[in-house]
């Protein structure tokens, strides 16, 4: 899809809901007038910020208006009785513990119930509005390709995905080089391109045979611009490396990568470093202040030995540091080489309530505090299984470009606990590299807020 065109459409959507949902708010208020008459103004004010904030912060958490949620009509309307249902919650959340009397509770009901018919309603616009634009054939872009192969393969499949505003006509290859079936058809060969793109009215050509590979690609590239078509090249990159990369630009120089890292961006550092000093601050003030001197006696009552457990694990770059936990275990010479296991009797009562409910990993926050780990990124191994994982996972040591997390992707995702087999760690290692590949600040919010649901809802811990 068109960039601008999707940023567009992203941008209606938003508003357009948004808007839904004040016209429903001011339009129950104004059937319900003799209800609300004479209420506390504040309390609706109250009530009508609640819903806005709610909607837009969810929305936002469950990327809701994401490039993938909304290019599949299907997809997006399940997102969005999902954040709906969320968004319910969360409204009724904020009435019960803010203690708002003052609002009718026909007024909520009714608010809620047209917002959803409102949601309902938009989601068939959109549907209307998406078959619209594929139906308008000026709309789209009518494009080409040169050659036929693996690139070329790509390019078209990556069409067919992503097509909303682009036809693909077919292909410009000589039929002795065509040994398959093909989803599109074989226009003509090369030295016909250009009165082919004339005949079709193409209005872009995207060539997968670079000049250097044929000379005559760089007289169609001049006669495509005489003819107003715009030419495009689509390098093959497998000639100089065989695997996917990003490419960057030091300003007219390429630079290729092997992944897309956004966190190298100081930007994007600051605003985790942001969110991690925020959070931590606040756990440790309202939280540990109190935490630590009930858990602390429970430790001591039941098991001689300190009250905190460190352990040197591997963090940033592959630098270790001391990593805090509230001791789970009776002190014993295994620690630093042999994991938990389920029902391990290293494991004491309180500890075993204290790993069940997370609550063994608070002391982490003053590890983010200190900067030597952060909210959200891969879970710090000891130094010892991080030498053996490395020999398991030719990619392991990846994972610790990024500063190491209280919770992260691969947790949320059930790969959490002992590692009992090769497939365990390996998948771990993946979901690490989706994160540290796909981050942004509103994953490590939706993954803070997954982790508090699954705290609750797994047994899987011990």
């Amino acid at each position: 899809m068109n960039k601008q065109l999707r940023n567009y459409l992203q941008k209606s959507l938003v508003t357009l809901d948004l808007i839904v949902l004040n016209v429903v708010f001011l339009f129950t208020r104004f059937i319900l007038e003799s209800r609300v008459e004479g209420a506390d103004f504040r309390s609706y004010f109250g009530f009508w910020l609640a819903l806005n904030a709610f909607w837009i912060v969810i929305s936002l958490v469950f990327r809701t208006y994401s490039d993938n949620s909304i290019t599949n009509f299907e997809y997006f309307t399940k997102r969005t009785s999902q954040v709906f249902l969320l968004w319910i919650i969360a409204t009724l959340c904020y009435l019960f513990f803010s203690r708002q009397f003052e609002v009718s509770r026909i007024f909520i009901l009714l608010t809620i119930i047209f917002f959803g018919v409102g949601l309902f309603i938009n989601r068939f616009l959109y549907l209307g509005l998406n078959n619209y634009f594929k139906n308008r054939n000026h709309l789209f872009n009518k494009v080409i390709i040169i050659g036929y192969n693996e690139t070329a393969k790509k390019l078209e499949s990556y069409f067919e995905e992503d097509g909303f505003n682009t036809h693909l006509l077919g292909f410009i290859e000589d039929e002795k080089n065509i040994h398959e079936l093909t989803h599109h058809p074989i226009l003509a060969d090369i030295e016909h391109t250009i009165q082919t793109a004339i005949d079709l009215d193409a209005q872009e050509i995207y060539s997968t045979i670079t000049p250097e590979q044929n000379n005559f690609i760089y007289t169609l590239m001049n006669r495509a611009e005489t003819e107003c078509i715009r030419f495009k090249v689509v390098p093959d990159l497998s000639i100089f490396i065989n695997k996917p990369v990003i490419i960057n630009y030091i300003r007219e120089l390429p630079i290729l990568s092997l992944r897309s890292e956004p966190l190298d961006d100081v930007g994007n550092r600051v605003k985790k470093r942001a969110l991690d000093v925020v959070v931590s601050t606040l756990v440790i003030i309202f939280i540990l202040s109190w935490l630590v001197p009930i858990i602390s006696l429970l430790i001591y009552l039941e098991s001689k030995g300190p009250i905190f457990f460190s352990q040197l694990r591997s963090g940033k770059n592959n630098k270790t540091f001391y990593c805090y936990k509230f001791r789970s275990m009776k002190v014993n010479k295994e620690s630093d080489s042999k994991q938990a296991t389920r029902d391990d009797a290293r494991v004491t009562r309180i500890g075993r309530f204290l790993r069940k409910s997370s609550l063994d990993e608070f002391p982490q926050f003053v590890n983010v505090f200190k900067g030597e780990m952060s909210l959200v990124g891969p879970r710090p191994h000891m130094v010892k299984h991080t030498s053996d994982y490395s020999k398991i996972v030719d990619q392991y040591m990846i994972r610790q470009f990024l500063k190491p997390g209280i919770t992260g992707w691969a947790q949320i995702n059930g790969y959490r606990g002992e590692i009992t087999d090769d497939e365990q760690i390996i998948n771990r290692v993946n979901e690490d590299l989706w994160y540290l590949e796909n981050w942004n600040i509103w994953l490590d919010i939706r993954i803070l807020f997954l982790t508090v649901y699954k705290v609750f809802k797994d047994d899987k811990a011990f």
